[in-house]
């Protein structure tokens, strides 16, 4: 969706309806069909193992702030400002609602009202607001990020080799480290730091579309391969001892880093209606994403109870496309009566860079080449 600085790129809101799709469709088929089903067709391991599209969510975080902010000064407690006007109000809804629901059923509200503030620290907020946290952490640390690249595009690649050498010290030493690298920043900065290397290094990979397409079909089979082993709950068992758990974020932050510069990069989005309709989905993924805990699972059991039998991976599938239609209405709503409001009280945190402020005047009103590559559109704001 449009930023504040004004800049618009459909081709994310795709990658963000993507991602919203298969963490929906991971919750859909898996209250029908057990997780420890491997479908025969390899590129729905990833579906099977929905929760991926985490990954690529943090992935497509790192590269879009990279993006928006290559080059220029940031005026830092804007940007804070600006992510908790965009991500707080619906948050706060679902943290109450989830509360509502326990006091009507008769639960104390004490234990839930500790865990909403550990929410700051851990992982434990609820309706997916976990990941809130973990992208609150990569924005603490955005700024030595965003400097390390100034300073060398290949200075961020220390960070992602600092972070597997965490991973591996811990797992000797707790015997596991599933819990940490798929809940915490220990494993999501890689896939942050790649998606911002991806747009760094964005000319190498634009337009290469058989290194794309080998590193997709790639990553489909080793995640194929990581789906019979067991996958994300039995492999052998949750969580996980394998060492494995030890790269397989920097595998899936690679993978997607490399297909978002691709897909950015290498196509001209023009704005035909397809193209609009899913970046609108793209748009309302946020509230998609932390609404959809709310009836997922009540929306499976309905239609195998009472339409059809869901117990076939596939047919469950394509049930869950025609349910995350339907839910892009109260997505809808949601954006536009929740999200929406907040957003006019949005700041202005990138500053002009050092050569913008020396240029003349007349020339400060003709975008360069990097600004038209920003893909600073003239649509309406969201």
């Amino acid at each position: 969706m449009r930023s504040s600085t004004g800049a618009h790129y459909i081709a994310l809101d795709h990658v963000r309806a993507l991602a919203a799709f298969v963490v929906f469709a991971w919750h859909f088929t898996h209250v029908t069909v057990p997780l420890t089903y491997v479908p025969s067709l390899i590129p729905f391991s990833i579906l099977d193992e929905g929760h991926t599209g985490v990954a690529l969510f943090m992935t497509l975080s790192g590269y879009l702030f990279a993006k928006l902010l290559d080059g220029r000064r940031i005026d830092y407690r804007a940007l804070l400002w600006n992510r908790a006007i965009r991500l707080l109000p619906l948050l706060v809804v679902v943290v109450a609602i989830v509360g509502l629901t326990k006091l009507i059923n008769g639960e104390g509200l004490s234990a839930y009202a500790l865990e909403t503030a550990q929410g700051l620290f851990l992982p434990t907020l609820p309706n997916g607001g976990w990941s809130i946290t973990v992208e609150f952490h990569f924005y603490i640390i955005l700024p030595a990020l965003l400097g390390m690249s100034a300073r060398s595009k290949f200075l961020p690649l220390s960070i992602i080799v600092a972070a597997i050498g965490l991973r591996w010290f811990l797992h000797h030493e707790r015997g596991e480290i599933q819990s940490l690298a798929y809940w915490t920043i220990v494993g999501r900065i890689d896939q942050f730091v790649l998606g911002m290397l991806a747009y760094q290094f964005r000319r190498l990979i634009a337009n290469r579309h058989w290194v794309a397409l080998a590193v997709i079909a790639s990553f489909m089979i080793v995640y194929w391969r990581f789906n019979a082993l067991g996958g994300f709950y039995h492999y052998p068992s949750y969580p996980s001892p394998r060492p494995l758990w030890i790269i397989l974020p920097t595998i899936e932050g690679f993978a997607y880093a490399i297909s978002i510069a691709w897909y950015d990069n290498s196509f001209s989005h023009s704005p035909s209606r397809l193209s609009r309709w899913i970046g609108r989905i793209g748009e309302y993924s946020y509230s998609i994403y932390l609404l959809h805990f709310f009836v997922v699972h009540a929306m499976a059991r309905l239609i195998n109870e009472h339409v059809m039998n869901l117990s076939n991976f596939y047919v469950a599938c394509l049930w869950a496309i025609a349910c995350f239609g339907l839910m892009t209405i109260p997505a809808y709503f949601s954006f536009r009566f929740i999200e929406s409001p907040f957003l006019s009280l949005r700041k202005r945190y990138v500053k002009p860079s050092a050569a913008e402020e020396e240029a003349p005047s007349d020339q400060k009103a003709v975008p360069d080449a990097a600004e038209k590559e920003r893909g600073v559109s003239s649509r309406r704001a969201a």
